[in-house]
């Protein structure tokens, strides 16, 4: 038998091989967003989209959430492995027992901020004594909303806050709806959706400005996920940071992604525009201050320390925990 034939003989054994391997399956995978599709969540359609999970061996399902809250919530009754959804809530969850860890951190600061319309006549905070404030059930923003106030010298008396439906928020807000002169809600996606309807620049009071230095939006998981299968956690972790720095690279192809993903008004041109404006404020703060090395999805010691002495100063939180013990860097 000559070289060749042996060589064609062994190539042909090996496709046989090959051909009667069956493919790995993949991980399904049920990740649970904090509200419906926005700018921010660009990165988790671009690694859909560009087939990043599926090279880290898992098919993603997305599922939108109506709050942060109950997004961590349905990971801890294992409705969603993953949730990406406020830090500050989820450690609210864990102190009262819901088995929860944070495995990754995608908005490492706060965006959250009370924002008015620019017509009320509200020029500081101050003025903001006797006024209606609209927000929605559940969202993170509300967490921090009493210590803003106090820092400001103001009261939770002072401001008559009012739940909405979050598809009413900004519509609410827009028409002035029962005198409401303004919203708490994140910079990094309610500025943007206001002017997409038509509505002027609002006037804004970062929380950040009254002494809340908290970390933003987190990836959290149950604790006997991380414990049992830890390879499918490190998996998706680093596929998701993959997916965000590929958005960070090219910004319009992750909302191009989503706009694959979603479709209507979001692939339209002012969707498109309106999601690259909120990708912009979410991708400003994929990296803390604290974060000198600028390693994407770092849970920073410091950061998460002043957000639980914050929490446990300002809101009430009463938990012998230590703040490593709501998070983990094994899987970065």
């Amino acid at each position: 038998m000559t070289r060749m034939m042996t060589a064609l003989i062994g190539a042909t054994a090996l496709a046989s091989v090959v051909a009667a391997t069956p493919a790995v399956a993949e991980d399904d995978v049920r990740l649970r967003l904090n509200w419906m599709y926005y700018g921010s969540h660009a990165g988790f359609a671009l690694g859909v989209d560009e087939d990043i999970y599926d090279q880290h061996g898992i098919d993603l399902e997305i599922r939108s959430g109506n709050g942060s809250s109950s997004a961590h919530r349905l990971v801890a009754n294992g409705d969603s492995l993953f949730a990406y959804g406020s830090c500050s809530a989820m450690v609210t969850l864990a102190a009262q027992g819901a088995p929860l860890i944070s495995v990754a951190v995608i908005d490492a600061a706060g965006t959250e901020a009370i924002i008015v319309r620019p017509d009320s006549g509200v020029t500081e905070i101050g003025d903001l004594a006797g006024k209606k404030l609209l927000t929605t059930a559940n969202a993170g923003v509300n967490i921090f909303f009493p210590m803003v106030l106090e820092n400001a010298g103001l009261s939770e008396t002072d401001i008559n806050l009012t739940n909405v439906p979050d598809g009413a928020l900004v519509p609410s807000y827009l028409q002035g709806a029962g005198g409401a002169i303004g919203i708490l809600g994140g910079l990094d996606d309610k500025p943007a959706e206001i002017r997409a309807n038509g509505g002027d620049d609002p006037v804004t009071f970062p929380y950040s400005d009254y002494g809340v230095n908290q970390v933003g939006y987190c990836i959290s998981a149950r604790t006997d996920t991380v414990a049992e299968n830890p390879d499918l956690v490190r998996r998706f972790v680093q596929a998701t940071m993959e997916a965000y720095a590929a958005a960070e690279a090219d910004p319009d192809e992750a909302v191009d992604a989503m706009a694959d993903i979603v479709g209507g008004s979001m692939a339209s041109d002012e969707g498109k525009a309106q999601a690259r404006a909120v990708l912009d404020v979410t991708l400003g703060v994929l990296y803390s201050k604290a974060n000198a090395e600028k390693q994407l999805g770092l849970h920073v010691a410091s950061d998460w320390a002043d957000m639980l002495t914050l929490m446990e100063q300002y809101n009430d939180l009463e938990t012998d925990m230590a703040a490593e013990d709501f998070y983990t860097n094994d899987f970065l």
